[in-house]
């Protein structure tokens, strides 16, 4: 196990990664790969929940590795170093020193939520976090207990403009059994997350793994989830239109991986690739006459379909890595990163190994990173925060001062 650092306008990042039988050896193991001769001002911590003791790892990691602050979850997968880790036991270890950043953990139930009032200034008071400090947030949440899609509502509604990003835990066989872990604590329901302020700020790269097939299309009549019509035709007509036009290969595809793009810039009438939301098409109403997607349409928004394999998948992730080189070719480099991928990724969707955490390795050369395979994914497409499937959504943390002076 190789040691990775970066140490860019004095922020320092170190990963770790174990795959030892024990959750003592593999804490011990990342331990002796960071460099630890100062505390961490943050770990973020993903493990997979089948090892026995897992709820002692947060006091564990304070006798390993000296550190100020932590969050992390379960996770059925674990991501470091270049490497996927799908069908072992497995402890990811990303930690960071943080000069000049304000780091503010947060932990919300369901019932803490439900709580929160309508207006900015009440998020703020529950989060601990003052708007006027422009935070980006990290978020894991347990998808049995906690109404995630609230909290990104929420968050948006805020704190205008920040980056949020994350992933829901998984690896549990059923209720309760996820573990979340704040600072020194672990829970098993609820939400963790912290939120970044002062010299940092979080790049994201949402790769939702699709390629588009026919025209952008327009939303003309619908009804919350039911598609009625595109374009003013009936929506299953288009849907039989573009089908038969369709080669062979892409209408395999479209049987068993159909998906709807929605288009999330209101003023674009053009929308290129990573302007779509990506959401499921469920089927077909029972009186057969329109289609059932997973997202609330309104009408005068613009869609197309798209399809989705193992290759499609590979080109979106190196197009979406590509597009986020290319804007900050000439800025400061990434510090470090984390990576939150869908459970359905990896060898069951590419056939080999380590994919999308080799690409970014490949890409984004140096760069310490870990992460998880998620129970859904959080990111940002457009001007909102979603939950997403089948997706890698890579948080890139770079020092904000950096950024200010490239602008």
């Amino acid at each position: 196990m190789t040691r990775s650092t970066t140490d860019i306008d004095r922020m320092q990042w170190d990963s770790a990664l174990s795959t030892r039988t024990s959750l003592e050896e593999a804490v011990a193991q990342c331990a002796s790969t960071l460099s630890a001769t100062e505390p961490y001002d943050l770990l973020f911590v993903f493990v997979s929940p089948e090892y026995p003791g897992v709820e002692r790892l947060p006091e564990l990691l304070a006798e390993a590795i000296p550190h100020r602050h932590m969050v992390g979850c379960g996770g059925g997968g674990l991501i470091g170093q270049g490497r996927e880790i799908e069908f072992n036991q497995a402890l990811s270890v990303v930690a960071a020193r943080l000069p000049g950043v304000a780091v503010t953990p947060f932990r919300l139930t369901a019932e803490t939520l439900s709580g929160i009032g309508s207006s900015p200034a009440e998020w703020a008071a529950a989060l601990g976090v003052p708007r006027e400090d422009h935070p980006d947030f990290v978020v894991l949440a347990d998808p049995f207990s906690f109404p995630a899609e609230d909290l990104l509502a929420g968050l948006d509604f805020a704190y205008t403009g920040a980056q949020v990003i994350g992933g829901m835990a998984s690896g549990a066989e059923g209720p309760g059994n996820n573990v979340l872990f704040i600072d020194g604590r672990t829970e098993r329901t609820g939400a963790v997350g912290v939120a970044l302020s002062g010299d940092i700020h979080i790049e994201t790269v949402v790769a939702q793994g699709v390629r588009p097939v026919g025209e952008v299309l327009m939303v003309t009549k619908s009804e919350a989830h039911v598609l009625h019509e595109l374009d003013e035709e009936p929506a299953l007509a288009v849907l039989g239109r573009m089908f038969a036009e369709l080669p062979e290969e892409d209408r395999e595809l479209a049987r068993s991986s159909l998906f709807l793009g929605i288009a999330q810039s209101a003023v674009n009438d053009h929308p290129e690739h990573g302007d779509y939301l990506i959401r499921n098409v469920l089927g077909i109403t029972k009186d057969e006459s329109s289609l059932v997607v997973g997202e609330k349409l309104r009408e005068g928004q613009l869609v197309r379909f798209h399809v989705r394999d193992g290759a499609s998948s590979a080109a979106d992730l190196i197009q979406m890595l590509s597009a986020y080189l290319e804007r900050h070719q000439d800025g400061p480099k990434a510090s470090g990163a984390l990576l939150f991928s869908c459970l359905g990724r990896g060898q069951s969707l590419y056939g080999t190994p380590n994919h999308d955490a080799e690409a970014f390795a490949t890409l984004v050369d140096g760069v310490p990173m870990g992460g998880f395979f998620c129970n859904g994914e959080i990111g940002p497409v457009g001007d909102a925060t979603y939950l997403h499937g089948y997706t890698s959504a890579f948080a890139i943390f770079h020092p904000a001062q950096g950024l200010r002076a490239q602008q």
